[in-house]
Parts: structure tokens; C-alpha cells; sequence
């Protein structure tokens, strides 16, 4: 298993709080994940942090963006609206095969498009996480934006996303980005951005080569 690796540590049981802030302290026990890229666009990608920490119960996640022209789709709160937004990702997959993976779009509402995927873009967009088992906040700031969640260790465990191997345990995950911005028709053209470079000639996260590994650490 070759893939980039992050680390999630871990910390004491019940000690963040969720606020939209990305504030709680306990984040600087986080290693902070800044290697973004867009390999097929030019234009320099302005500055994200992703952190990550877990504890007995969930896996805490964050994002903290620099963009001072956020883009919102709010013509009703379906799932398209959501996918025509800005918005930050996270794909987990059951095994190397994607068979299946789960797909976590998240916009500054903070709104979640969640669906199951299999292989070849088959998706299934009537499924949801399970209820009571993921809960994000955001904020949008004058140049930037955060959202952060938590998920339980619990539904991860369930969906077969939480595994074990010699080294302990670990998640298949991808983390992406996606911006909008408008070409010179007045049209919203997106730029997709992900930690793992999946070496594609066109944009495409949907494929086993966009994800890298989470550790977690005792």
C-alpha cells in the first residue's frame, strides 16, 4: 500500500466542539495537510488546511480555505444546488475496488450532498450517512471559509471504511476541493483541486488513484 499517507492523532473523548470556527483547541494536536493541487489548471491554488483528529467515539475533520469570492447555489437546497457550489470532499472507499465508496460534499451553508458510488460513476444519490451519525458547522469569512464535522466512529465502522492491518488502523479516504469561478462569458467554470493527484488527463476523482490513506494514532 503505497498511497501518500496522513496521520490522525488522537485526543481525549468529547473535548471538541463543533462551532464553524475551526477554533477548538485541541486542533493543534492536528497535523495540518496543506499539499493541494489542481494538476489540470495553471492558475496557483490558493491555500487550504485540512486537519483531522479522532477520538473514542468520532472522526473530527476540518477545512480551512482562503477564497474571497465564495460561490453558492441557492436556488433550492437539493443535492444539484450543492454540487454548482463551492464546496470541500470527502470520498472513503470499502476496498482498492471502490465497491462501494461513500462521497461527503460539503458546501458554507454548510449543506451535505452524501451519496454511494460504485465504479464507473454509478451513483446512488437516494442514500444518506446515517441519521444522527455526521454533523457539520461552517463560517464564511471576509477571504476565507471553514467547515468542519464530525462522523462516528461507529457508522464508519459499519460501512466497512474503518479497517485494521498490520500497522492499525486506517481509512482509504480522498480529500478534494472544488472552486468556481467566471470565464469571460459570465459562465461558472470549476476548478477541482485534491490532495492526491490522480494523474488523469482531465479532471476525475472518481477513481482508485485519487485516494491516499489515513493512519489513525495511538
Amino acid at each position: 500500500m503505497n498511497d501518500p499517507v496522513y496521520r490522525v492523532n488522537q485526543i481525549e473523548k468529547n473535548l471538541v466542539k463543533l462551532t464553524g470556527r475551526v477554533d477548538a483547541a485541541q486542533l493543534a494536536q492536528a497535523n495540518a495537510l496543506t499539499h493541494f493541487i489542481s494538476p489540470w489548471d495553471e492558475q496557483p491554488i490558493k491555500p487550504i488546511t485540512f486537519k483531522a483528529l479522532y477520538d473514542t467515539d468520532y472522526f473530527y475533520f476540518s477545512f480551512n480555505v482562503e477564497d474571497d469570492s465564495v460561490f453558492t447555489e441557492l436556488k433550492d437546497d437539493s443535492k444539484t444546488s450543492i454540487a454548482h457550489s463551492d464546496r470541500v470532499e470527502l470520498f472513503m472507499r470499502a476496498d482498492a475496488q471502490m465497491s462501494p465508496y461513500y462521497c461527503l460534499e460539503i458546501d458554507t451553508q454548510p449543506r451535505i450532498m452524501d451519496f454511494k458510488a460504485m465504479p464507473n460513476r454509478n451513483f446512488d444519490l437516494s442514500w444518506n450517512w446515517p441519521k444522527g451519525e455526521i454533523d457539520v458547522k461552517s463560517s464564511v469569512l471576509k477571504d476565507h471559509f471553514k467547515v468542519e464535522g464530525k462522523i462516528s466512529l461507529k457508522s464508519l465502522k459499519a460501512l466497512n471504511l474503518l479497517k485494521q492491518d498490520a500497522r492499525g488502523t486506517f481509512m482509504e479516504i480522498g480529500v478534494y476541493r472544488a472552486k468556481y469561478n467566471q470565464d469571460e462569458m459570465g459562465n461558472n467554470q470549476a476548478t477541482w483541486i485534491t490532495w492526491v493527484d490522480p494523474k488523469t488527463p482531465e479532471p476525475e476523482f472518481h477513481i482508485a488513484d485519487s485516494f491516499g490513506i489515513f493512519r489513525f494514532e495511538s
